[in-house]
């Protein structure tokens, strides 16, 4: 007698399900990877903030007061400035720097105006370039309340522009703080003296720590009232004195300033 032939395996007609698992499982785990990268990149930009915050004395803890610049007998400008997580830019700045000539400041001040533009920016700062170098002049409506040297938190991101702008020339920064001629005494500040120079300060502060300007490049100087560019019998003359120049000095210039 014959032998009959074993039956034939019927296809399996499940094994698409197989690849389908494969490629869900594979899908799942490239958005977990997306979220957790997602979520390092925003904890990075609160340590960055954060930073700042405390550089200029603010503290989750006492979000809405500000501290006071110039303690009686303290000549520690930015308080509770400690070791911390720099800003990720300052990476960059270990590139070599270069001098700036005439043709660099105007490169910097056609930048600076179109990111003010974009930005409708152009009542905090203001650029030119004069005899001295290049002058950005940050005024006190932009960054500084009436009568305070604490830098106000949402100009940070202007201020960030500004001193990227100037970090990558080998050229004296003179930092100049100027006031209107409206007399301030208080217990931080007895006079305009004071504030003028308060101001300047923190600022050379934030560009060495922030952008590794050289000290021996840059410098604080406070001419409360005395050097006005308006008059001061007016308000909007008032307005346009109360400023902080940040002066980018020309290779004349540097001959004959100490």
């Amino acid at each position: 007698m014959a032998r009959k032939k074993k039956a034939e395996k019927e296809p399996n007609l499940e094994r698409w399900l197989v690849s389908y698992a494969d490629f869900i499982t594979l899908l799942f785990a490239v958005f977990v990877t997306l979220y957790a990268m997602s979520q390092t990149d925003k904890k990075k930009a609160e340590e960055v903030v954060e930073s700042l915050r405390e550089s200029f004395g603010y503290s989750k803890s006492s979000p809405v007061t500000k501290p006071k610049i110039i303690d009686s007998g303290n000549i520690n400008i930015i308080p509770n400035m400690r070791q911390q997580t720099l800003p990720p830019k300052q990476a960059q700045y270990g590139k070599t720097r270069s001098h700036a000539e005439e043709k660099d400041f105007k490169a910097i001040k056609a930048a600076i105006e179109a990111y003010l533009l974009k930005n409708d920016a152009q009542n905090k700062v203001s650029v030119e370039i004069t005899r001295r170098g290049l002058v950005v002049s940050l005024k006190e409506v932009g960054f500084f309340d009436s009568g305070s040297a604490t830098v106000q938190q949402n100009s940070y991101g202007l201020l960030a522009h500004v001193a990227e702008s100037v970090s990558n020339y080998t050229n004296p920064i003179r930092v100049e703080g100027h006031t209107d001629n409206v007399p301030i005494s208080s217990h931080t500040f007895p006079s305009n003296w004071e504030l003028s120079t308060a101001r300047a300060t923190n600022l050379v502060q934030y560009l060495i720590r922030y952008y590794e300007f050289q000290p021996d490049k840059i410098s604080a100087t406070g001419f409360g009232e005395h050097r006005p560019i308006a008059d001061n019998s007016t308000a909007e003359g008032r307005g346009k004195n109360r400023r902080v120049d940040i002066v980018l000095l020309s290779t004349e210039s540097e001959r004959g300033e100490p």
